[in-house]
């Protein structure tokens, strides 16, 4: 079964037929660092349905013939998703669109079950022919059932989550609703925002909204379906109307994943309320705390250490600098496998600024340490750079544990600090100090968040769900010829790839 890691998902709902694939692009490229595999978008003009999915970045799939064939619709809906090297298929990508004998629906995921291998055996055996390799064709299989008993397709979404475990954010799309729907513990973030003709919208982050040009109006509450359709009766100043089911919510602990803050989201969103450059910020500002150090400088690993960064230095006290220039051309079509290739794809990446650490004691700040082969060699082009001493701070605590909820960490044997101590880390990776946020400066630096309660399972291994599917998850992807844990990518080799 491929794990889906970091996605972002989107919906439009217009008063008027528009050109809602246009707003779903804009949206897309917005959220284009929760995914760099694939993406599609499906229009909806009156319940007829037109899509265009495909592996590749938002840029490079959607033409301006594309877009042009999608042609206008009252609603849209779309998805950009990260998946596994042996899930690297079309047919994997989202959104997904299936018929049924009572419509249409596309459905949108971002987010991982835990129980996706024991709902798949048990739909099989009811004779569910699956097409993907993805939870999201689960999702929608589980749905598509309890449409078969139930009135209206969100009734059938509140049945589907009553047997669902685990992260899951979703935009639903039926022939006259668009419904936007968040796992009882909230794991992945998932707002609404409105538009100025009347219209709503739904996505994984705020940063979206911005893009097509929507006002915030609040997040998802976990649990909670967001309902948005035309009122009964015609009302020219609320054309779309929402309203709420809320079966679902309190049912669970809030379990937000704390990653959203450290490394997945853009740093202009505001995640449940918070904002994650503030969160970054703070996360910097306990490391300081926590991990004081005689410096010259403090610099971050563009782009995700760099709040970090700013919240060591302000609190600190040491001058903040631009210690490395990101080459922002170089796409995940640049990196090739080998040893050799990944270390020339940092070199071309990252380029160290010599005039600013030279001769420097260099404060370098980054979100993570996870295999520790990154980290090694960004030290070691600042030493080549002329830095004399190279201090590390992480802005996340040592990961210690799987996730089973939609982060890329699936097999301890790929993480370094189940094998290194602390101070054989530091020697693995060249740093004159090393210092890691604690777990609870991690909850800590998003506490302002309106959800009240974080997933730091990866940390602690203090799952929300139980996790007693993972080994059958495996053993049926390899049944489905997809990859060993072991052949799946890092979180390291994924920051290495993204633009």
């Amino acid at each position: 079964m491929a794990i889906e890691e970091e996605c972002g998902v989107f919906g439009v709902f217009r008063p008027e037929a528009a050109r809602v694939a246009l707003d779903s692009y804009y949206a897309l490229y917005a959220l284009q660092h929760r995914g760099q595999e694939s993406c599609g978008i499906v229009v909806n003009d009156d319940g007829v349905f037109a899509e265009h999915r495909d592996l590749g970045l938002v840029g490079d799939v959607f033409s301006a013939d594309v877009l042009e064939r999608l042609g206008t619709g009252e609603m849209a809906t779309g998805h950009v998703r990260y998946g596994t090297t042996g899930a690297r298929s079309r047919v994997n990508a989202q959104p997904l669109v299936v018929n049924h004998m009572k419509g249409t629906m596309a459905l949108a995921h971002n987010g991982n079950l835990a129980n996706a291998a024991e709902l798949r055996r048990e739909l099989e055996g009811r004779g569910s022919v699956f097409q993907t390799s993805t939870d999201t064709e689960v999702i929608s299989y589980e749905i598509i059932h309890a449409r078969l008993k139930t009135a209206s397709i969100e009734s059938a979404v509140e049945a589907a989550m009553g047997r669902l475990v685990g992260a899951y954010s979703l935009v639903v799309m039926s022939p006259k609703k668009l419904l936007a729907v968040r796992d009882p513990h909230g794991f992945r973030p998932l707002c609404i925002g409105t538009l100025d003709d009347g219209g709503v919208v739904f996505a994984s982050e705020t940063c979206a909204l911005h893009a097509v040009g929507a006002t915030y109006l609040r997040d998802v509450e976990p649990g909670e379906i967001v309902i948005a359709e035309r009122p009964e009766v015609a009302d020219p100043e609320v054309p779309i109307r929402l309203r709420s089911i809320r079966t679902h919510c309190g049912t669970k602990p809030h379990s937000a994943c704390v990653f959203e803050y450290i490394y997945f989201a853009r740093p202009d969103s505001d995640v449940d309320g918070m904002s994650v450059h503030i969160a970054r910020q703070r996360a910097g500002r306990f490391l300081a705390q926590a991990h004081p150090v005689e410096a010259d400088i403090v610099i971050g690993v563009p782009d995700s250490g760099l709040d970090a960064a700013m919240g060591f230095s302000h609190e600190s006290g040491i001058a903040y600098d631009t210690g490395f220039i990101k080459n922002k051309y170089i796409g995940r079509t640049f990196i090739s496998p080998g040893q050799s290739s990944r270390e020339r794809g940092v070199r071309i990446k990252l380029n160290p600024v010599p005039s600013v650490v030279a001769g420097k004691r260099v404060v370098l700040v980054d979100d993570s340490i996870v295999r520790g082969t990154t980290s090694k060699r960004i030290i070691g082009l600042l030493r080549e750079a002329g830095a004399t001493e190279v201090h590390f701070r992480v802005s996340a605590p040592p990961f210690l544990n799987p996730c089973y909820y939609g982060t890329d960490i699936d097999s301890r044997d790929n993480l370094i600090a189940c094998h290194l101590s602390e101070e054989e880390i530091r020697e693995e990776i060249g740093a004159d100090s090393l210092g890691y946020l604690s777990i609870e400066d991690a909850r800590r630096m998003a506490e302002p968040a309106k959800i009240g309660g974080f997933c730091t399972a990866c940390f602690d291994g203090n799952y929300p769900t139980p996790v007693r599917a993972e080994v059958d998850r495996y053993t049926l992807g390899l049944s489905t010829g997809q990859p060993k844990p072991m052949d799946r990518p890092t979180i390291s080799q994924v920051k290495e790839a993204r633009p």
